[in-house]
């Protein structure tokens, strides 16, 4: 199995790896941009019409340009589909191209429910394909050495596990996309679209599983106004993921049923307890995914605003750790692709992750990259975001179903 060791790095055996992108709004094309990096050729993008396909295979430079994302996914000459499409099209797309023989990357939620996502991974395992999930935070360096750390028993038991995912970009009524039609983005938004992540990381770092929770979500926006601009964190005015820049949307104008915000109390497997507040009305704030992780011996955070340093914090003191890779864990160091100094974000997470999928995907049938997030990931987060909805419609305490 090879692994790049520089952000970008064409992969051994990988290079001219054809693939298509479903949905071309902003995570389809860092799903564009990753790809070429790692080697592969963008046969082929697919759009919410034939015409913004058109317009989006020139501006990213795709050999073609599909009718539907129906059509894309069962396509010849194909070998990797990315899914980047409205929620609601991700299931039946990832089976439509796993009976056709393509691996898959699938953007998360992968299904509207657990049930779903179950059955992505059944016809991948019955396909022999890989389907893996832009989980990419886990490509943070630095996220990787809380994880080394915390193996390695620096932090002894973990007691406590609490933080954020807080931003901002639905903050007023003006303010629309396609996640806030429940028929396309599914019975859970905030917590589905970002909580995930969260859960994700905190678990993979952990290493414990959250079992039981107690959530609570509320709607703090209650109608989108008719004809408001869609909008996406990081997009840049009006653009949203599947719209193009300053197209006016047609959601607005009827009450909203999905929640901005969820707040959830949980234990873990491991006796541990915890919280976490997630929210996209959260003024000011852009992206601030936070974690700390208190231990009988030490405690750790981080902040993927802040991606390059870990805090560790000891009843002695504090330290800063810088991301340094002479000086981190080899999972860590493998991951830090820039000199010390150097910023590394959210594009170098993305690049990293699309590099190790297509190192899985270049070997089905072997163990893949340490800390590879695939379709079981996927289901994870699905059962718990499941729980999660349960749990705030009875407010009562409920079972995540492992």
């Amino acid at each position: 199995m090879c692994h790049p060791t520089e952000a970008g790095r064409t992969l051994p055996g990988m290079d001219g790896l054809r693939i298509g992108v479903a949905g071309t709004g902003f995570v389809g094309r860092i799903h564009a941009r990753s790809a070429r990096l790692a080697g592969a050729r963008l046969v082929g993008v697919a759009a919410s019409t034939p015409d913004s396909a058109a317009r989006a295979a020139g501006e990213l430079r795709a050999e073609n340009a599909f009718a539907s994302a129906e059509e894309l996914v069962e396509a010849d000459g194909i070998d990797v589909v990315h899914l980047c499409t409205p929620n609601h099209l991700h299931e039946p797309l990832a089976l439509k191209a796993l009976a056709a023989g393509r691996h898959v990357v699938c953007e998360k939620p992968v299904a509207l429910d657990a049930y779903g996502a179950r059955r992505i991974a059944e016809a991948a395992a019955r396909a022999g394909r890989v389907v893996a999930v832009p989980f990419v935070y886990r490509f943070h360096p630095m996220a990787r050495e809380a994880r080394a750390r915390v193996a390695a028993g620096e932090l002894g038991r973990i007691r406590v596990l609490h933080g954020t995912y807080l931003q901002d970009w639905l903050l007023a009524a003006g303010d629309t996309n396609w996640r806030v039609d429940r028929t396309r983005g599914g019975p859970s938004r905030a917590f589905a679209d970002i909580g995930s992540h969260w859960c994700d990381l905190v678990e993979f770092v952990s290493g414990t599983r959250l079992a039981r929770l107690l959530a609570h979500t509320s709607t703090t926006v209650p109608a989108r106004a008719a004809g408001a601009r869609a909008t996406f964190a990081g997009a840049g005015p009006g653009a949203g993921p599947g719209r193009e820049a300053g197209e006016r949307s047609e959601l607005g104008g009827t009450a909203v049923t999905t929640e901005d915000v969820a707040l959830v109390l949980f234990e873990t497997d491991a006796g541990g307890t915890g919280s976490v507040v997630i929210s996209q009305v959260a003024a000011g704030r852009k992206n601030r995914l936070w974690f700390e992780l208190d231990g009988e011996t030490a405690s750790a955070a981080f902040d993927q605003e802040n991606p390059d340093t870990l805090w560790i914090g000891r009843r002695s003191g504090t330290t800063l750790v810088a991301r340094d890779a002479a000086h981190l864990a080899p999972d860590a160091a493998r991951l830090a692709t820039l000199p010390a100094g150097h910023g590394q974000g959210y594009h170098d997470c993305f690049d990293l992750f699309v590099a190790d999928a297509y190192a899985a995907m270049a070997d089905p049938s072997g163990p893949g990259p340490d800390g590879l997030p695939l379709i079981a990931d996927g289901v994870r987060a699905a059962q718990i975001t499941d729980a999660v909805v349960a749990s705030a419609r009875s407010q009562s305490w409920t079972e995540v179903r492992s």
